[in-house]
């Protein structure tokens, strides 16, 4: 038996759509996944046959194997591995219906059948809507993040037998409610503000300027003497952030796994200060798996 199941592939801070294809027929006894895979998602292939029996669902002595398309971009990390649990199920005709193709689905699994957060959240649910869908299922403690996408509905989960329990009954009650520890939360500490600087009127002065202009501003002298002082008080002068500026710093750091938990939109100006031996790729990003640098965490801020 065939089925599919929907999900997004993460590049850098965008994504593209992945579908997840499952295929189980008679044979002999044997897993497979295929389609360009890297060697920590080749593991998922355990991660899921132990979880969907701790589910309680049992797997059949049958011949089982996953594609993950596009087959030729390569796919990495550990969000795939709901997905492919679902389409497993799917196949196997423990989902009773089709349902599970108009979802987006993301998220790990635990060998206990619970799903565990993942990285990048919010650049995949832009990239599920924007692709035209408009409900998407994603680990519990991820929830709040992918909420703050407009125009899709999503569905917190966190064990496998709730995603099969609400495809088959489409009941969304079988999700558990989310909890206060993920409200979002004031920063307690007190922002840096101009008006704490004394003196240096010079340096303020041309620092204004640069903040008014949206200028790029270069500060030489001793040490001590106040530069990066002065930089780290330039965000209290400059603008807001708009929503999509949000957005857009928001997803450059959830794809890079800093995101705090109980803030999970970052709606004031970053301030970067990276040490003067920072290395070509951790300022500017790059490396084997290609990351955002400083410069890219400092977006839309200092």
């Amino acid at each position: 038996m065939f089925s599919k199941v929907s999900s997004v592939l993460a590049q850098g801070i965008c994504g593209c759509m992945l579908r997840v294809e499952a295929n189980v027929c008679d044979g002999l006894p044997n897993f497979i996944m295929v389609g360009y895979l890297s060697g920590d998602l080749k593991e998922a292939k355990a991660r899921v046959l132990t979880a969907i029996r701790n589910a309680g669902y049992p797997v059949p002595p049958k011949h089982i194997t996953v594609n993950l398309s596009p087959a030729d971009i390569r796919k990495e990390g550990s969000a795939y591995d709901l997905p492919i649990a679902v389409s497993v199920l799917a196949a196997m005709g423990y989902i009773h219906n089709e349902k599970q193709e108009e979802y987006i689905m993301i998220g790990e699994l635990s060998l206990d059948g619970h799903v565990n957060p993942v990285h990048g959240i919010m650049p995949m649910v832009l990239c599920a809507r924007d692709a035209g869908y408009t409900r998407c299922i994603v680990p519990l403690a991820n929830c709040r993040e992918a909420m703050l996408t407009e125009e899709i509905e999503v569905f917190g989960a966190g064990h496998l037998s709730q995603v099969v329990d609400y495809l088959n009954t489409g009941d969304p009650a079988v999700f558990p409610p989310l909890s206060d520890a993920g409200a979002y939360r004031d920063d307690p500490e007190r922002e840096p503000d101009f008006t704490d600087i004394c003196g240096q009127e010079a340096v303020k002065r041309a620092a204004e300027v640069a903040a008014a202009g949206m200028h790029n501003l270069l500060m030489a002298g001793p040490p001590g003497s106040g530069k990066s002082m002065i930089a780290r008080h330039i965000p209290s002068i400059l603008p807001p952030l708009t929503k999509e500026e949000s957005l857009e710093i928001t997803k450059i750091y959830s794809i890079s796994g800093m995101l705090d938990n109980g803030r999970p939109l970052i709606d004031k100006r970053p301030f970067r200060a990276p040490h003067h031996t920072v290395t070509g790729a951790g300022l500017v990003g790059g490396g084997r798996i290609p990351k955002p640098g400083e410069i890219s965490f400092a977006h839309h801020g200092v």
